[in-house]
Parts: C-alpha cells; structure tokens; sequence
C-alpha cells in the first residue's frame, strides 16, 4: 500500500495494530506511528515535551533525550543522539550517559559545556553545514527568537534545528524556535516537528502560519507547554494549519503533567 498526503498507516504499540487513519487531525495518546519512505519505514516514538526517538532504516535516533532512563526502556536501543541546544529540557548529561555510548551531534554551545567522557563521542555541526550518517545526510540549520531583546534563544549562540534526509524522506526537527525565515523556506519536507509556547517560542498562531508556508506532509505539534499562561493548544494548531499538512496530535506529557 502506498502513503499519500490524505492516508498514511499508522502503528499503535499498545494494540500492535496497523491502522488506515482519514485526512483528519486526531489525538493518539502516546502512540507508536510508523510513515512509509522509499527506504523503509520511519517509526516516531513520543518520549514527553521535546524528547521522542526516530527508529529509521539507518538506525535509531534519539532526539533531545532527557529524563530517567526507565522512560527509554521498552525502546529500541540508540545508535546516535541529536541535541538541538543547551537548555535542560532539551540536554542533559546524566541522561546522555545513562543510555549508552552512541555517537552525539549537537552545536559548539552544547559541546562546551560537555565533560571529557561526552565530548570524546560528539561531533559539532554549524549552521549550514551537513554531514553524513550511515548513509543519511543530515543538516543544521537556525533556530532562534527573532527579537534581539529575547535571550531565550539568541542567534549569535547558534542553537540548531535539523533536517535528516533519509532516501529522500526528509525530516525537520525544529527545535526551539520562533517562525523564523529559515523555517518558511523549507522544502520537501516530509515529517516536521514543530515547538510552540511562550514565552520561550512562538504562539500556536505563528506555528501554523509557518506550516502553512513549508507544508510539510506530516507534522507533530510538540514542546507546547509554556509559563505565565503560555502554554499553547495543539487542537487549535490544527484547525489553523487545516490541509496544509496532515497534523498529527499526541500526548507529550502523559507522565509529566508539570512540564
């Protein structure tokens, strides 16, 4: 069966079932899904907030791992780890070295405030720069607050989001970030991961405006918890982003209803 923009198969771990889901924004709970590419199936494993695990053809990827290592037991073990930027909800060293000694990409920020034990497996990436990983290309690029006054996510720090091409199934991982230039002008993107809350990203509003620019196939609302009343309605993302990408909803704090 083949996947298009209106259908696609989608895998529930907890049932073990293979479901053909309608064009249509749902909640799945913390499921398991899994999206056909040329090179085979690429499975999404929601962790909470920013944290899930892509399980690809070329290997599995955890993604802003943090949290206790009892989260990551029933999932398949890490063969790379991919850090966006410092912050804790989205580095943390103990986790990284809790769950094994798979090689780590990440910024020259984060590298820094690496010990020896990390930084001997870690290899930087900048802005603009791509490399490849067992025969994926992967490429950062910006993710930032646009106000200079905001020093959240200052672009002189050069915190990164991230595009995994993949047999030519491409997947962007957003990071922290506001609706940026360099988001809008995304191409082909298959799979998107996109943040919103405040005060720390952007609004569901600008979220959707931006998905609504790149169109990605697919795209995961995530890390929407925000402070001071700004955490923001993945449902209403949704409704926004209407048919301009397939949105899919899960619950990313099942076991963190403080996060």
């Amino acid at each position: 069966m083949t996947s298009t923009r209106r259908e696609f198969l989608v895998t529930t771990a907890a049932a073990g079932t293979i479901t053909l889901l309608p064009f249509a924004a749902r909640a799945d709970g913390h499921a398991t899904h899994a999206f056909k590419g040329a090179g085979g199936e690429v499975k999404v494993h929601p962790i909470s907030h920013a944290s899930f695990i892509l399980e690809t053809p070329m290997g599995t990827i955890y993604v802003d791992t943090v949290g206790k290592p009892d989260a990551y037991a029933d999932k398949p073990a890490p063969n790379l780890f991919l850090i966006t930027h410092r912050h804790g909800d989205h580095f943390n060293a103990d986790a990284l070295n809790a769950l094994g000694d798979a090689p780590i990409i990440t910024n020259v920020d984060v590298h820094g405030m690496m010990d020896p034990s990390l930084k001997g497996r870690t290899t930087v990436i900048g802005h603009d720069a791509g490399m490849d990983w067992n025969g994926a290309k992967l490429e950062a690029i910006p993710a930032y607050n646009k106000d200079p006054a905001t020093k959240f996510h200052p672009r002189g720090r050069g915190d990164n989001g991230y595009i995994l091409t993949m047999a030519g199934f491409r997947v962007y991982v957003s990071g922290d970030t506001e609706d940026i230039p360099e988001m809008r002008a995304l191409k082909d993107i298959d799979l998107a991961f996109v943040c919103m809350n405040l005060p720390f990203t952007m609004t569901a509003e600008a979220a959707a405006s931006a998905v609504s620019d790149f169109k990605p196939k697919f795209v995961y609302p995530y890390h929407y918890r925000g402070r001071d009343g700004g955490t923001q309605d993945p449902k209403a993302f949704a409704s926004l982003v209407g048919d301009s990408a397939e949105v899919k909803l899960v619950d990313w704090y099942p076991e963190n209803p403080d996060l």
